[in-house]
């Protein structure tokens, strides 16, 4: 009877611990728009992530790339003291303020997709993501190769430092001229903005979203016949810029698996609730290359929210 009662008791702690999991709140704050493809795969692995995890989870992000606007949604985070917050970190000046209160409240901070050069210094416990000027420069070595003389680096988010860091990586990869073209994240813009471009011989370009600026520059170039005569490359992907890769329009898309930068900062928090474990340093989730020999295989995941 003593095992018995023994048993039962320690069942009925191990639900109660179960319990105190499931009831733990993470919320998650990003600087993506709602009008990017790549923000819905991430926020697929967040939501995957919270049901697989047994976590309650809030995800919000500022109606356009707005770092005031991101800091009160952090800020906002914080006094609802959660278990832990997810950030994603584009510019450490502008949200350091906000993320050290988080972490001066007790709160353990995850970092996800921008930040990796930058979380350590604001005390935040581990970051998801790729090294963006590593990312670009393996990117500017690839149209190097290919035989890139002149480049456009395409930047749709004027201000957000992780992209900075792409292009500046991609200079230093490529080795030639390199210009950058700071533009809005519309694509009907961005378009017009390339198609301007596209008389001053440059014989590259490098955009940094699939979805937004890689679309809009595709766009241009088809409809100035320069397809395939001006090399196209991407950093992540979209639904639209694997088929062109798989058709042989575009030289590469780089993946940082978006998915998996949404989903595994909720699976480590899990595992941080219940046993108090946290990884060091990068947990590096790219980059990787989707070029015209393997974007056929991409295309299905993709089309079902993973890639």
């Amino acid at each position: 009877m003593r095992t018995l009662k023994n048993i039962t008791l320690a069942f009925a702690a191990w639900i109660l611990t179960t319990m105190s999991v499931l009831a733990t709140d993470v919320i998650v704050v990003s600087h993506g728009q709602a009008n990017d493809p790549f923000w819905s795969v991430a926020k697929n692995g967040v939501d995957a992530a919270c049901k697989d995890m047994g976590i309650s989870c809030k995800y919000t992000a500022p109606g356009t790339f707005d770092m005031v606007e991101m800091a009160k949604l952090i800020d906002n985070a914080v006094s609802q003291k959660p278990k832990g917050i997810v950030i994603t970190l584009p510019d450490a000046a502008a949200l350091g303020k906000s993320v050290k209160a988080a972490i001066a409240a007790g709160i353990p901070v995850i970092s996800m997709n921008s930040g990796s050069d930058d979380y350590a210094s604001l005390g935040i416990s581990a970051h998801v993501g790729q090294t963006e000027f590593e990312a670009g420069v393996g990117g500017g070595q690839k149209m190097k190769a290919a035989g890139g003389k002149k480049a456009l680096c395409v930047n749709h988010e004027v201000g957000n430092v992780a992209l900075d860091r792409r292009c500046a990586g991609f200079k230093k990869g490529f080795g030639g001229s390199v210009d950058i073209l700071g533009t809005s994240n519309d694509p009907t813009e961005i378009q017009k903005a390339v198609a301007a471009k596209l008389g001053g011989g440059y014989d590259t370009i490098l955009t940094l979203g699939a979805g937004l600026s890689g679309e809009a520059a595709l766009a241009a170039l088809d409809a100035a016949g320069k397809v395939g005569k001006v090399k196209l490359g991407t950093f992540d992907m979209s639904p639209n810029m694997l088929k062109a890769a798989a058709a042989g329009k575009v030289e590469f898309l780089i993946d940082q698996q978006q998915y998996l930068q949404g989903y595994l900062p909720i699976a480590i928090f899990a595992q941080y609730m219940r046993w108090g474990t946290m990884p060091a340093g990068v947990v590096m989730t790219g980059p990787g290359f989707v070029t015209p020999k393997n974007a056929s295989a991409v295309i299905k995941w993709a089309a079902q929210g993973y890639r």
